[in-house]
């Protein structure tokens, strides 16, 4: 397929990789000691082996998690280079208690709850979720798009239709959508449960959370940039000093873009680089923010899996648009729930754990059984691992 296979020849990324392999140590030094039987120069080399730089990079995105496990590129990496996952998974990074919201709304409010597929396993209070409030009667359908949502309210006018709306930037849109229209055709039995969260916020939560993981740069996510653009990231170079590079999710766009994260780091600069150019630009999709801006605004705070409260991190429906806020129509209240004390989920998404360090992961918590909400979603790190392979790595 054009524009696609040229992103996965595997002797680029062979190329790549050893360009990286060259370049992971700043003063051209060996990055390891050659086998010596007879001792020479050990001393030498030992020192040499200490100054070697580590390169800790976050890749924020859930899409370039799955991407670097499919593909296999942690093979291709040298050592010294380690990727860390972030919080970029919008299904993992919802609390157990907006989905409890949801199935709420579905079970007492009598309500046909519509949402995207990987939210409906996600596990909830009381060994619930909506996919297990359906089995016991709830109306809770699952939809491929916010028209969907809207098509099935114009068909039960008795009935009240809630979408439960989450995501990052890149489904933000669709959802102001959504809204604008039913308020154009006056579909009153139509509103939505607003779970949609901001990624720059989350990257400030990840930098400033007590005792977090120390970070040298991001890989910054694809598809969130087609629609905000590059400029939101300039303050975490800026005052950070955390150099970030815009990477698609092909594995090749993934091993350059981790080049592109070595040469900053052994230069010593912190910038912003754009390697997705053919969908990403500095100012992003002005008329999808545009829309946005329209119907949504900040909420004060948001707590989000992993990262606690996070101010200014999510959004809520504006005034003019309060008559399709599920939250006030139907009087639900947001309840803090604690996460499975045996599930490492939290620490996963804050960069502190890997997947294979959960004692659970693999285990008693597998895609077909999920504790947690990094194996449900397919975005989910612990999703990625298990898929493909991941926790044969050693710790």
């Amino acid at each position: 397929m054009k524009y696609v296979d040229e992103f996965r020849n595997g002797i680029l990324a062979k190329n790549i990789a050893a360009n990286i392999a060259r370049e992971v140590n700043p003063n051209g030094q060996s990055r390891s000691p050659h086998p010596n039987p007879k001792g020479e120069g050990t001393n030498e080399r030992s020192r040499e082996s200490q100054n070697i730089r580590t390169y800790r990079l976050m890749e924020f995105c859930g899409g370039h998690t799955h991407a670097i496990s499919r593909y296999g590129l942690i093979d291709l990496l040298p050592a010294s280079v380690r990727l860390i996952h972030g919080p970029g998974c919008p299904v993992c990074v919802l609390p157990i208690g907006r989905v409890d919201q949801a199935i709420r709304l579905a079970r007492e409010a009598g309500v046909i709850l519509c949402t995207y597929a990987d939210t409906l396993r996600v596990p909830a209070s009381d060994n619930l979720s909506l996919m297990r409030a359906r089995a016991q009667g709830s109306d809770v359908r699952m939809i491929y798009s916010t028209q969907d949502a809207l098509k099935i309210a114009r068909e039960n006018p008795l009935r009240e239709v809630v979408f439960l709306a989450i995501g990052f930037e890149t489904t933000t849109p669709p959802t102001a959508v959504a809204v604008r229209q039913a308020s154009v055709e006056g579909l009153k039995n139509f509103s939505i449960l607003c779970d949609h969260v901001l990624t720059p916020a989350a990257m400030h939560a990840i930098l400033k959370v007590a005792g977090g993981v120390a970070l040298d740069g991001f890989i910054g996510p694809a598809h969130v940039s087609t629609i905000i653009g590059s400029k939101p990231y300039e303050p975490f170079a800026d005052d950070y000093g955390k150099p970030v590079v815009i990477a698609g999710f092909e594995p090749l766009d993934v091993m350059q873009a981790i080049l592109m994260l070595v040469r900053q780091i052994n230069d010593g600069r912190a910038v912003v680089e754009n390697e997705f150019t053919r969908a990403v630009t500095r100012e992003g999709n002005l008329k999808a923010q545009q829309l946005v801006a329209e119907v949504f605004e900040l909420r004060d705070t948001f707590e989000w899996r992993g990262l606690g409260s996070v101010p200014d991190s999510a959004l809520k429906l504006r005034p003019a648009f309060a008559a399709f806020d599920a939250e006030l129509k139907f009087s639900v209240d947001y309840v803090a729930v604690p996460d499975n004390k045996a599930c490492e989920c939290a620490a996963i998404l804050r960069g502190q754990k890997r997947p294979q360090e959960c004692k659970i992961f693999g285990t008693v918590c597998t895609p077909e059984n999920p504790i947690g909400s990094c194996m449900v979603s397919s975005e989910g790190a612990c999703a990625a691992h298990y898929a493909f392979g991941r926790f044969r790595e050693t710790a």
